[in-house]
């Protein structure tokens, strides 16, 4: 029996212990907690081999041609849950802006940015499925965000049993054991930007999170990529690493699993996906990538390539490095001052790959596009995080799905370009697609559009009924014009917002202007007609608040909504 299915066997006993102890009703809450983070912490984690140098494939010794005449190289930057207001681009940055992201900001400056940029949806999973193939998940079933079974007994549970003023949530026993954990990805059908890019002659590299699945037709050298630097876990560092500081959330259950279940482990992969040969890291996640993006970008600098760097920051669990942390100053409260300390790295990772570009020579003739999975988490207890709009990850109001989208291309694209029209992650594949020069698959439909004719001042973004939608189960947006509607089925209430007059969704029209509620309803369905049915079950449904943090108790008047995964 190999490692890693003595990890799926451990796995599976372990969460099944774990929601057993959760259905003792007659053992208190602390205890049951205790008691399940203890068993988590000391008899499930797999060995995790030392550090080990990255063997990275060497492109050519020298250029066929000079890097102005080939296809560019492509850079996609994706940030884990950073909030709108964390960058300082948009007038905002952390505390205040105390903390700002001046490389970030000098990204977005020297190319485009877009002013109404969406994420695909308001949870990780789902958005990175649209990033690669520019497609709804009513054409890819992708829909939910993979839950190992248990989990969400245990997640609705002990948040059902926590004083914080939401009504309970419902847990979908029927979704445990319909789908493996392990096949719950993007099916390998699908057609990846990586994918296309590969068949043009592109370097592909894939370094940090992935969350699209691990078996054989969905793992990242499945879906296109020549190489992946795979997130094994999640751990920034060791927890008891002397140069490391860390925030425990107290008020979250789900922290208190992070910080039990994940270890600090990577694995690589180039001729073949084996994700049970662990190993350390080698520094800070954040910059260990950043290191290993640096390396990549050198050994193909004469041939084109695409880097995929899918940072974990600024995800929670909030562990950041002694010097960050010391460098932002003293922000209060502590859990903030991590936070800050971790936006700082991820700042950092930024400047730090457009200067390797710089020093190769490859910065005219490389695109760099930077975004985030979905808005910045209401779960950390941050107030400010999507300011000033309402709501969080995990609710598709615009803090769940406002997040940046700049990309930088000196050779096309003009310093200080601003775009209006509002975009979606659905946009990406299409868009670095023909910045490639890759043709889209043959039937095989695209619902994503071209960003670049906006971008370069060439032509504009059209798409059907100028639409773009959200879902989440029975839970549906769409945006047309400047118009919104949500719908979440399981409450029976519509939101509608004119965002052009009230961008921060303050004052619902649903009533007030019955003709629009019912021309947005209509798009919604038919959007939905032949919808391709989800490819596994949500398993619980979660009230999240909308305008309040975790750590802020609900009171009666306090606005929430249901959230199925």
């Amino acid at each position: 029996m190999n490692v890693e299915m003595v990890m799926k066997r451990w796995q599976k006993i372990t969460l099944g212990v774990m929601a057993v102890l959760i259905g003792l009703g007659t053992v208190g809450y602390l205890n049951r907690t205790s008691l399940m983070l203890a068993y988590i912490k000391n008899f499930t984690h797999p060995e995790v081999a030392p550090n080990r140098p990255v063997e990275w494939q060497k492109g050519p010794e020298t250029a066929a041609v000079t890097p102005t005449k080939r296809p560019p190289n492509i850079v996609f930057i994706l940030a884990d849950d950073l909030g709108i207001n964390d960058i300082s681009t948009f007038g905002g940055g952390v505390a205040g802006g105390r903390v700002p992201t001046p490389n970030i900001d000098r990204l977005a400056a020297d190319g485009a940015i877009f002013n109404q940029a969406y994420a695909g949806n308001a949870t990780c999973a789902p958005s990175r499925a649209m990033l690669m193939t520019g497609r709804y998940p009513t054409r890819t079933g992708y829909e939910f965000t993979p839950t190992p079974p248990g989990m969400g007994r245990m997640i609705n549970t002990i948040s059902s049993e926590l004083d914080s003023g939401l009504p309970p949530g419902d847990y979908n026993a029927a979704a445990d054991n319909a789908v493996p954990y392990e096949d719950m990805g993007l099916p390998g059908s699908e057609i990846t930007i990586a994918e296309l890019l590969k068949k043009q002659g592109y370097h592909t590299a894939h370094i940090g999170k992935w969350h699209l699945g691990r078996n054989a037709e969905m793992n990242p050298l499945a879906q296109g990529f020549d190489e992946s630097l795979l997130m094994a876990s999640g751990l920034f560092l060791e927890e008891d690493d002397p140069d490391g500081v860390k925030a425990q959330l107290d008020f979250d259950p789900i922290d208190k699993f992070l910080w039990a279940g994940m270890q600090y482990a990577a694995s690589f992969h180039n001729e073949g996906f084996d994700d049970a040969d662990r190993f350390k890291p080698g520094g800070y996640l954040t910059d260990w990538w950043t290191d290993e993006s640096l390396k990549v970008i050198e050994a193909n600098k004469n041939q084109p390539f695409f880097l995929y760097l899918a940072h974990w920051g600024v995800h929670t669990p909030l562990q950041a490095t002694k010097a960050d942390y010391d460098a932002v100053g003293d922000i209060k409260p502590h859990r903030l001052r991590v936070y800050a300390a971790m936006v700082r790295a991820l700042d950092r990772s930024v400047g730090r790959i457009m200067g390797k570009l710089e020093e190769e020579g490859l910065a005219d003739n490389t695109i760099i596009v930077f975004s985030s999975d979905n808005g910045g988490a209401g779960y950390i207890g941050l107030p400010e995080v999507n300011a000033p709009y309402r709501g969080w990850k995990i609710t598709l109001f615009e803090g769940g799905i406002r997040a940046p989208m700049f990309i930088k291309w000196p050779a096309k694209i003009k310093p200080g370009t601003r775009v209006e029209t509002p975009v979606a992650h659905v946009d990406v594949m299409p868009t670095l697609a023909a910045a490639g020069g890759a043709a889209l698959p043959k039937g095989v439909i695209i619902d994503g559009q071209n960003m670049l004719p906006a971008a370069t001042g060439t032509g504009i973004i059209t798409r059907p009924n100028n639409a773009i939608f959200w879902q989440s189960g029975y839970y549906q947006v769409v945006r047309a014009g400047d118009w919104k509607l949500q719908i979440n089925g399981r409450q029976k209430k519509s939101w509608l917002f004119n965002l052009a007059d009230d961008p921060a969704e303050q004052k619902n029209l649903a009533k007030a202007n019955p003709a629009k509620l019912a021309e947005l309803k209509q798009l919604l369905a038919a959007h939905q007609k032949d919808r391709k049915p989800p490819l596994y079950a949500y398993s619980m449904e979660s009230p999240i608040a909308i305008d309040k943090t975790r750590a802020e108790k609900i009171v009666a008047g306090d606005e929430y909504i249901y959230w199925p995964n």
